[in-house]
């Protein structure tokens, strides 16, 4: 990435280095509605500042990448156990031209140097007693070629397998979507399902390394880019709805959003702030088919401005209320 490419997750979220994690949701929240497509339909600028802003946080809620972007900044995605290109101490290792892969997909560099010679455990790792003898290669843009030579001119196979991370917004994962992009030399486009999820595997016959006649698989694993409103718990889609007091004592029916637009949802009289209600067959959808159930859960929010009526029918409440929430405190003792 050239300078000029630099991001800055932490400015573009309008926060300082030692925001917490609390400060970091509270910026984006804010951020996401603001930008949302929904509130500036048709507005490019709009749509290009909600994703930088999904980026930042998707990369700073994390605490492992933001550890790596804190530490290597416009390279962190190509830092391994915190060191400068994957080798102890920096550098890519006498002789050997990495410049521009992606080692973020490997635990390590090692796991890499075992994955492009097919060791499985076996010596000669870096630094290893036979780490002298061999040179490693790898064919520019495509990663590893599946390669590994020594001195007596053997090559051994490696796993030809390949994993890469897809990122998808909620709305594209929740419908399904094309995604075209760039495999090395190779442009491809492919169809992902409705109802994929963060964690999500997606098989890719035919499309990973290749050693000879043999190719192997890409796997792509999905990773979903935080929504201002809704969230997963377990299988199940959850979203957070204020209600005001008076629609909690007395019950109410209100307008909920869901993936496919708003419905309208009984709240029933004296909920508690907290308790969620399940809107069934309106969740996630199953890539088996079906779909999931809505948690809706209820977050009694008191006003901070009253107006004068409202503040008389509060006080005439407080005065002629029978019931005592602390009740069953007053015999409380260690």
């Amino acid at each position: 990435m050239a300078a000029t490419d630099f991001k800055d997750y932490y400015d573009i979220l309008g926060v300082s280095k030692s925001a917490s994690s609390d400060e970091l949701k509270k910026a984006f929240r804010k951020l996401a509605r603001k930008y949302h497509p929904d509130m500036n339909p048709g507005n490019k600028q709009a749509e290009a500042r909600f994703k930088e802003v999904n980026e930042a946080y998707e990369v700073l809620s994390d605490p492992d990448k933001r550890r790596k972007y804190d530490q290597f900044g416009q390279y962190w995605k190509h830092a391994g156990n915190g060191t400068a290109g994957g080798w102890p101490g920096g550098g890519a290792g006498p002789g050997v031209d990495f410049g521009g892969f992606d080692f973020s997909q490997y635990g390590s560099f090692d796991e890499f140097i075992n994955e492009l010679l097919g060791r499985m455990g076996g010596g000669g790792g870096v630094g290893g007693p036979s780490a002298s003898r061999r040179t490693y290669y790898r064919s520019p843009g495509s990663g590893p070629t599946g390669f590994g030579y020594d001195d007596f001119g053997g090559a051994t196979s490696a796993n030809l397998d390949r994993e890469a991370n897809l990122s998808l917004t909620f709305s594209e994962a929740f419908h399904g979507v094309e995604k075209s992009f760039s495999l090395g030399t190779e442009n491809l486009t492919v169809r992902i399902p409705a109802g994929a999820k963060s964690g999500s595997r997606i098989r890719v016959r035919g499309k990973g390394n290749s050693m000879g006649p043999q190719r192997g698989d890409l796997y792509l694993k999905v990773d979903l880019q935080p929504h201002s409103f809704f969230q997963f718990e377990g299988d199940n889609l959850v979203c957070e709805v204020p209600v005001a007091p008076d629609e909690a004592v007395l019950g109410a029916s209100i307008e909920v959003p869901t993936p496919e637009g708003n419905v309208t949802v009984n709240v029933p009289a004296g909920i508690r702030s907290g308790q969620s209600l399940r809107l069934r067959g309106k969740g996630w959808p199953n890539p088996k088919g079906g779909r999931g159930d809505q948690l809706v859960k209820v977050n009694i929010v008191t006003p901070k401005e009253l107006s004068t009526v409202e503040r008389e029918y509060y006080e005439k409440i407080r005065s002629s209320r029978t019931h005592n929430p602390r009740s069953n405190l007053s015999q409380i003792r260690l």
